[in-house]
């Protein structure tokens, strides 16, 4: 049960954190009004990393900022250490 809830909740994270980047990235080239970076890394560091990460490789969006280069895959980091340790902790 703590699987499901735990890979959903990533897995929505990382669904959102995705369309966020593509949404930026679409708004980046219109030269429209844009999502705050500190927005797109708070919101790999609450679950989405893999979709930040997703969002970096496939719409090539903040690729190139040293910011995002460590942020994100530090988030990715610590959302897997986040859930071992959730489910450490329940199993205990």
């Amino acid at each position: 049960m703590l699987y499901g809830i735990l890979g959903a909740y990533f897995g929505f994270m990382s669904i959102v954190t995705f369309i966020m980047f593509c949404v930026d990235k679409n708004r980046a080239i219109r030269h429209q009004w844009r999502i705050k970076e500190s927005t797109l890394i708070g919101f790999s560091f609450l679950g989405g990393a893999i979709g930040g990460i997703m969002g970096m490789a496939l719409v090539h969006h903040k690729n190139r900022k040293p910011k995002f280069i460590i942020c994100v895959p530090l988030a990715l980091i610590c959302n897997v250490l986040v859930a071992v340790a959730i489910l450490f902790l329940v199993k205990s």
